[in-house]
C-alpha cells in the first residue's frame, strides 16, 4: 500500500468515526432539534483535524439530518407534521414492496432469524431495554428486505430509518409499549411464513400507523 493510499484509508476511518458519532447524537438526543453542530468542536471532542468531520457532516446534510441555519452553521433538523406524514408514506410504500416479495421468496432460513430476532425483542422488551430493542426493531424491518432479495431497497430503507429514529426522540411512551409492537412484527412475519401476501401488508400497514400515533402521541390509539 502506497502512503497517499494510507492515507485515503485512514481519513475515510475517521470520516466515519465522526458520522456515527454525530448521527447517535442526533438520534439519542444529545443533539436536540435546532442545536448548532460545529466542525471544530466536534473535531476537538475526538482529537482529529476539521477535515474528515466536515465530510461527515456533508453526508448527514445530504441525509436530512442537517440542515443550514440563518447563521449559515449546520443545525439539527427537526421533523415537522407534514415530513412525519411524508415519511409514513414512503414507508408504507417502500416496506409494502419488501414484504410483497418476502412472502415470494424469503428462504426458511432467513424467516427462522426473523423469529430469533423476535425473540431476542421480547428478552429486550421484558429487560425494559428500549435502545436493544429499538436496534433488533431497525435489523427485523431491513432483514426483511434483505431477505427478499432486494439490496437497493434495503439501503433505502436503512437512511429511511435515521428519520423514524428522530421522530421518536423526545416522546413519552407509555409503559410496557415495546410488547404491542412486538406482536405486530409476529404478524407481520407470520403471514410472511404463511406466504399471505394480503395478509403481511395489511399487518405492516397496521403496524407502520399504529407506530406513528405512539411516536406523536406516546400511547396507543383508542
Amino acid at each position: 500500500m502506497t502512503v497517499t493510499a494510507e492515507r485515503i484509508g485512514s481519513a475515510g476511518r475517521l470520516s466515519e468515526r465522526a458520522y456515527d458519532f454525530v448521527r447517535r447524537g442526533i438520534l439519542s438526543g444529545d443533539f436536540p432539534v435546532g442545536s448548532v453542530i460545529s466542525d471544530g468542536q466536534i473535531a476537538d471532542g475526538l482529537g482529529m483535524s476539521k477535515t474528515p468531520v466536515r465530510q461527515a457532516l456533508r453526508l448527514l446534510a445530504q441525509e436530512g439530518l442537517l440542515e443550514t441555519g440563518p447563521r449559515r452553521q449546520l443545525v439539527v433538523c427537526g421533523v415537522s407534521p407534514e415530513q412525519r406524514a411524508e415519511v409514513l408514506e414512503v414507508r408504507e410504500a417502500l416496506e409494502g414492496i419488501s414484504v410483497t416479495h418476502a412472502c415470494r421468496a424469503m428462504a426458511i432460513d432467513d424467516i427462522d432469524q426473523l423469529r430469533l430476532n423476535l425473540f431476542r425483542q421480547r428478552r429486550a422488551a421484558e429487560a425494559g431495554d428500549e435502545a436493544a430493542f429499538i436496534e433488533l426493531d431497525e435489523d427485523f424491518h431491513l432483514s426483511l428486505a434483505r431477505g427478499a432479495g432486494l439490496p437497493t431497497l434495503e439501503r433505502l430503507l436503512a437512511q429511511l430509518r435515521g428519520f423514524v429514529r428522530l421522530m421518536r426522540v423526545g416522546t413519552v411512551r407509555d409503559e410496557g409499549h415495546l410488547f404491542p409492537v412486538l406482536e405486530e412484527h409476529e404478524r407481520i412475519l407470520d403471514a410472511v411464513e404463511a406466504r399471505d401476501e394480503k395478509a403481511a401488508l395489511a399487518a405492516l400497514k397496521e403496524h407502520l400507523h399504529t407506530s406513528e400515533y405512539r411516536m406523536t402521541h406516546g400511547g396507543e390509539p383508542t
